[in-house]
């Protein structure tokens, strides 16, 4: 995502949350009694709701996004600019929102008429990241070295008798981090590093990460105006953030954020990853990460999430681990590159991981980890309402 789009990205995030909060407290609900009952709609949250009526608030938030990366327009491109200061101003039509509308239409006639109503068709199809498609061919396109392949977007061959097995690539990943006896002696650890995104303004602030076996993790980052805080519990998950970014105190992590959530737990202590994922499979193309060959399993979680692992065919680590998350629009992927493997307590361990999505990106590197020391189960339990800090 281009620099300038941070600003409308966090007020992006804040709509959607503050509608949220208007919506539960209007009807008495805490946000956690809500996510027990039918999902929010989009237009019962959002004025003027024309076109993507009938999905959950979430999907239509993930819409939004993938308007963004086909385009490479940011939300006050699309929206008055007084939208980045009042929330209500997303309801205003403009130009470029009707046009939208008459581009989706189009793009369902197309898919139900000639694909059977199979989503093959999106606006990602012929924008390409441009605000207007080309229609004009490039002979520089044309007769120059072709693109190099996005990784992401790797697809079962038809033929694969060539390609390791999945027990192959995962029991080779185990090996690689130091067998499963000394994984089995890795309990526990907190962590102290640093953390750049676009809440912090991309600039570097502290964060610390708390984990303990099987699947629990807590990760605290030190905002100049707060403490934003995710936890997952084995179970269940929430994040707290200032009111700078919501006014809403903690909300709970549901459905794709929740699947996330656990994979991310359990990929700190890969001990029982196995296990921990089903319906292993195998027959991508070989992938290259910067360079490096990587061969690609899929698995899929408890709540039905295909997620892509790519492990560098050298080596055996982990290097990428790729996500879905469907929208009406079109699918959104998020990938969390691994880098900076080093040993604690005998285990390998990535030190550096950096999360991309079609709504922004996030760096965590580690300075200092503390191997097998007492975490308390409150540590990832709901956090408790952040205190906001004034703004430097």
């Amino acid at each position: 995502m281009k620099l300038g789009m941070r600003r409308a990205v966090r007020c992006a995030i804040e709509t959607m949350i503050a509608c949220l909060l208007c919506i539960s407290l209007a009807h008495g609900q805490t946000p956690q009694a809500a996510t027990a009952q039918k999902p929010l709609m989009a237009e019962d949250v959002f004025k003027n709701v024309q076109v993507l009526r009938g999905i959950p608030v979430k999907e239509f938030m993930e819409a939004m996004g993938f308007f963004s990366a086909s385009t490479g327009l940011n939300c006050t491109d699309c929206h008055v600019t007084q939208s980045a200061s009042d929330w209500q101003k997303y309801a205003v039509d403009t130009p470029l929102k009707e046009t939208a509308r008459r581009m989706i239409v189009m793009m369902d006639a197309i898919n139900k008429a000639d694909f059977g109503g199979e989503r093959r068709v999106t606006c990602y199809t012929c924008h390409r990241g441009a605000e207007s498609p080309e229609v004009v061919p490039s002979l520089t396109q044309q007769y120059g070295p072709p693109p190099p392949e996005d990784p992401d977007e790797v697809q079962i061959l038809p033929s694969a008798s060539q390609i390791p097995s999945a027990d192959q690539i995962l029991d080779k990943y185990i090996q690689a981090l130091g067998g499963s006896q000394q994984l089995a002696k890795l309990t526990s650890f907190s962590a102290k590093g640093t953390y750049l995104g676009y809440d912090s303004d991309l600039e570097k602030v502290p964060v610390e990460v708390f984990a303990k076996a099987p699947n629990e993790r807590a990760t605290i980052v030190h905002l100049t105006y707060g403490i934003s805080t995710t936890t997952y519990d084995g179970r269940e998950g929430w994040v707290a953030m200032p009111s700078t970014l919501t006014p809403v105190p903690v909300l709970p992590l549901l459905g794709g954020d929740l699947e996330g959530a656990k994979v991310d737990a359990l990929l700190f202590f890969p001990g029982e990853l196995k296990q921990g994922l089903t319906n292993w499979r195998v027959g991508f193309p070989p992938a290259s990460l910067d360079g490096h060959p990587a061969l690609v399993v899929e698995g899929t979680t408890s709540g039905g999430a295909r997620i892509k692992l790519y492990f560098d065919k050298e080596s055996g680590l982990l290097v990428r681990q790729v996500r879905y998350t469907n929208t009406p629009v079109g699918s959104t992927p998020t990938h969390i590159e691994y880098s900076d493997y080093r040993s604690v307590a005998g285990v390998m361990m990535p030190f550096h991981w950096q999360v991309t999505w079609v709504d922004g990106q996030s760096t965590f590197q580690l300075t200092d980890v503390q191997p097998n020391v007492p975490v308390d189960a409150s540590k990832f339990a709901k956090p408790a309402p952040p205190v906001q800090k004034p703004t430097p």
